[in-house]
């Protein structure tokens, strides 16, 4: 049996994506990603200091910060308020970890990045959503430095996107919505750069295992899908020529 998409795209292709730049008034960079119907607001803070074990060492840093709004599925789910759930702190390191790649943190100076991923919208796709728009927001926030004169090099040497990938009846699918999330045997994370480098990869046999030849074919279709995203940040960011120095 041959799995069909519900939405009608072929294995290899990516849900529609968007990129609303300056979503909102105040944050240095803002950007309202949308990829089918997941939908992250992406916003980057600029604090002029750095964590303790960063102090004098003339090296900024980059954090995030992830949430999803009660709304943002089917059934409402409670806010998480002290206490974060291990998926939650899970993902916003993974956005941390990702974003930081694309930085020369001594460029940027002893101050910290925020990066703030909330979910409107989920149809699966979340965490690479959020990271790929973040990257767009992070892109935007530099700019806007850059203008203000508050650094004087752009700290931006690496563009970083994020794709899911996963096996439904045995073959491979990129980007996958929530029915085919849920259906997946098999179910992909993959981070990479402009290079097409690994950055990360999370991936799991929900169900039996995968062979080292589908876990190629879930890495080209990763691949393929990358390539495209980046792409569509490089188009959607105005002043790409000016701030990206990798």
């Amino acid at each position: 049996m041959v799995w069909q998409r519900p939405d009608g795209r072929q294995p290899y292709q990516l849900r529609p994506i968007n990129f609303v730049q300056h979503f909102t008034r105040y944050a240095p960079g803002s950007v309202l990603a949308q990829c089918g119907d997941t939908q992250v607001l992406c916003t980057v803070s600029v604090t002029e200091k750095v964590p303790k074990f960063l102090e004098g060492s003339g090296k900024g840093w980059l954090t995030a910060e992830y949430r999803m709004l009660p709304s943002a599925t089917q059934q409402r789910q409670e806010r998480e308020w002290l206490k974060l759930s291990g998926r939650t702190q899970e993902i916003q390191r993974l956005i941390g970890r990702s974003l930081r790649g694309a930085l020369d943190l001594r460029a940027l100076g002893e101050r910290t990045l925020t990066i703030d991923a909330d979910v409107l919208q989920a149809d699966a796709g979340t965490r690479t959503t959020a990271i790929t728009g973040s990257f767009v927001a992070l892109a935007g926030a530099i700019s806007h430095l850059l203008h203000e004169g508050v650094i004087e090099h752009s700290p931006l040497i690496g563009q970083i996107a994020a794709i899911s990938v996963g096996l439904l009846e045995g073959e491979a699918f990129l980007d996958l919505n929530y029915l085919e999330d849920v259906a997946a045997t098999v179910d992909f994370n993959v981070v990479m750069n402009q290079h097409l480098g690994i950055i990360e990869v999370q991936g799991t046999a929900e169900d039996g295992c995968f062979s080292r030849t589908q876990l190629n074919q879930l890495l080209d279709f990763a691949e393929k899908g990358i390539q495209q995203l980046l792409i569509y940040q490089r188009e959607a960011i105005v002043d790409w020529d000016k701030i990206f120095v990798g």
